[in-house]
């Protein structure tokens, strides 16, 4: 099974494998591709609602991996609506294919390249320069901004 993204229903992505999305993703799209996500729910797409436990489950690999402040709430579900149905998420969302690859669920992306590694980012001060393994809102040394940096 296929969990579509909304990039799918902008991009006008098409396959024969039966598919599945989430409700809040109709939220995020309008005009043509509203329409699309309507026409497919029409059509038999199926529609799910992940279970609580599987979306702390995503969010904590989210948070392990350094990209939970970068996924919407709608993209936490997403995945774990991949998770909970064993589907191949179509996405063009790096960060969310870096969650994905962490939880072991397959990614195919539309209109870009796909990530060619999974990262756990890392996050530095801007003020005093310190790393960090976990985000937080401030440094807990100076109190000044920190910024997502690449581990490598």
């Amino acid at each position: 099974m296929y969990i579509l993204d909304a990039s799918a229903f902008i991009n006008e992505y098409h396959t024969q494998e039966r598919i599945a999305t989430i409700p809040l993703v109709r939220e995020e799209l309008e005009d043509e591709s509203a329409y699309r996500f309507d026409a497919m729910e029409g059509s038999g797409m199926h529609l799910h609602i992940p279970e609580s436990e599987t979306v702390e489950r995503v969010e904590r690999a989210a948070r392990e991996t350094g990209d939970l402040a970068e996924l919407s709430r709608t993209d936490v579900r997403l995945l774990a609506a991949a998770f909970e149905l064993d589907g191949r998420l179509v996405t063009d969302d790096y960060a969310m294919q870096n969650v994905a690859e962490k939880l072991d669920v397959d990614v195919e992306v539309i209109n870009r390249e796909g990530i060619a590694e999974q990262r756990d980012w890392q996050f530095q001060c801007g003020g005093c320069g310190r790393e960090f393994e976990e985000n937080h809102d401030r440094c807990p040394v100076c109190g000044s901004e920190l910024s997502r940096k690449n581990p490598a």
